[in-house]
């Protein structure tokens, strides 16, 4: 067992080629008509029993989290209580928002009954990322579950024991059936799935691989969720409150050494308070911690080729005449790296427009709100971003003008921690959506039944119908609809 102080797996301890995905495919397909057969009631059942088990074992998925990631204690126990909270809310909603509705038929169609419910599609694939190992996975998979699909998890290369402390838990509430089936590897593994015989993929990564994924999934027609990278935006108007704003805006910059898709990246703060935002922004920065040690804010850098990207765009963004405001790059001591602010980065720059996945924020000033909308959104990526004013109602409407999946106004990533509230983006941020109904949704088909109650007085759908049926008909419909 490796501790948080080692270095993260450069590859897992057993490699998943084809012949195997395809067997964890076959397999999982094999339990699911028996899994689908338990109805949301059973399914509920085990989905809760699965909760209360990550629950009292959470210290050991704390545990295996930073083993594998090198992330701090509280970084990890805030995760295993996302994962708990999302997985509780799935489980017990699931029949609610999937079970059969009855639909109106409408006046032409009166002498119909009909019912609209989400039936499963299958076996769902689902491909997770290394910076929350088990958050992230957790949110498709148990979506998946509780529509009646098995799933196929593919859990990063770095995080690959995360993965199948899940499956093995979750087999552990369900006996007999085997629901959560782990193929491990790199991107062999994951475009082996993809070209698999499942009936949908959801994936988290970047936005470059989210290309790949659809490609593979393309030769099949597979449907796919996908949540690609970021590049967040807070916007901090002339009445918000400065020490929230800076306190909100640290955290969500810095949290999980920034490696966090919907972690912030840019500040737009409006001329007026642009410098005492800047300083308290600074004053909170400089005193978080680096390290693996107990009191450590921020853990390492996962991915080393990542310490490459932050180091670049630091560079680039000081030779155009950035200000380095609190570090630079000698912020960067591999695995690591310590907050870097950075402040007037040209909006073209590699830090303002691509994505960073490290504690390096760019603050920089506009003229007004309606400016720092605007640049917000000539971003590529569209996943979440925040808005800070004392002015509630200004500020929802800011947000909706932001081209955005999910906006907090007055906090940040507040949406994440929401399991009824959908969670997505667009753009380079990708398309479709987990958690709350939406997400439910997503891993179900869904299917209409209609049933003739009785026989109507006129029938248009009939080569048997009388001649003045159709006129009637016409006469009606305007009468009706025409004014």
């Amino acid at each position: 067992m490796t501790t948080a102080a080692d270095p993260p797996h450069a590859a897992p301890t057993a490699t998943s080629g084809t012949p195997d995905v395809a067997a964890a495919v076959s397999a999982a397909r094999s339990v699911q008509p028996a899994w689908d057969a338990l109805g949301f009631a059973g399914r509920r059942k085990a989905l809760q029993g699965w909760c209360a088990l990550i629950l009292r074992r959470s210290d050991e998925l704390v545990d295996l989290i930073r083993a594998e990631t090198g992330k701090t204690a509280d970084d990890a126990r805030l995760e295993v209580i996302l994962a708990a909270h999302h997985l509780r809310w799935t489980a017990a909603h699931a029949a609610r928002v999937l079970g059969p509705r009855r639909v109106s038929a409408g006046l032409l169609m009166f002498h119909h009954a009909v019912t609209v419910a989400h039936r499963p599609l299958g076996v769902v694939g689902v491909i997770g990322p290394w910076n929350y190992p088990a958050f992230i996975p957790v949110g498709p998979v148990s979506a998946a579950l509780a529509g009646g699909n098995t799933v196929v998890l593919k859990p990063s290369e770095l995080t690959p024991r995360t993965g199948e402390w899940l499956a093995a838990t979750l087999a552990e509430v369900t006996g007999g059936i085997r629901v959560l089936h782990v193929v491990t590897g790199d991107g062999t593994a994951g475009e082996a799935l993809c070209r698999a015989a499942v009936d949908k993929i959801s994936f988290t990564g970047s936005s470059a691989t989210a290309r790949r994924v659809m490609a593979a999934c393309a030769d099949r027609l597979t449907p796919v969720v996908i949540e690609g990278g970021g590049k967040d935006a807070m916007i901090v108007a002339a009445d918000a409150d400065l020490d929230a704003a800076a306190d909100a805006a640290v955290w969500a910059a810095m949290t999980n050494a920034g490696q966090t898709c919907v972690g912030l990246e840019r500040v737009y703060a409006v001329d007026t308070v642009a410098d005492r935002f800047l300083d308290l922004v600074t004053e909170r920065a400089a005193a978080l911690r680096v390290g693996d040690g107990p009191d450590a804010d921020l853990g390492r850098i996962v991915l080393p080729r990542q310490l490459d990207v932050i180091a670049a765009q630091v560079r680039d963004a000081l030779s155009r005449g950035a200000r380095a405001v609190l570090g630079g790059p000698q912020s960067i001591t591999p695995p690591y790296v310590a907050p870097i602010v950075l402040a007037d980065v040209p909006e073209d720059a590699a830090a303002v427009t691509e994505e960073t996945f490290g504690p390096v924020l760019v603050v920089n000033r506009v003229t007004s709100v309606a400016e720092a909308v605007e640049r917000a959104n000539a971003s590529d990526y569209g996943l979440g971003a925040s808005v800070f004013t004392r002015d509630r109602g200004s500020g929802r409407g800011v947000a909706a003008r932001l081209r955005a999946g999910m906006v907090s106004v007055n906090a940040v990533i507040a949406f994440a921690g929401m399991p009824a509230v959908p969670f997505g983006g667009v753009g380079d941020s990708g398309f479709g959506r987990v958690h709350g109904p939406d997400g439910l949704r997503e891993f179900t088909r869904t299917q209409a039944i209609t049933s003739q109650r009785f026989r109507p007085p006129v029938q248009p759908t009939s080569f048997r119908r009388r001649p003045g049926t159709m006129p009637t008909l016409v006469r009606l419909v305007r009468t009706l609809y025409g004014r």
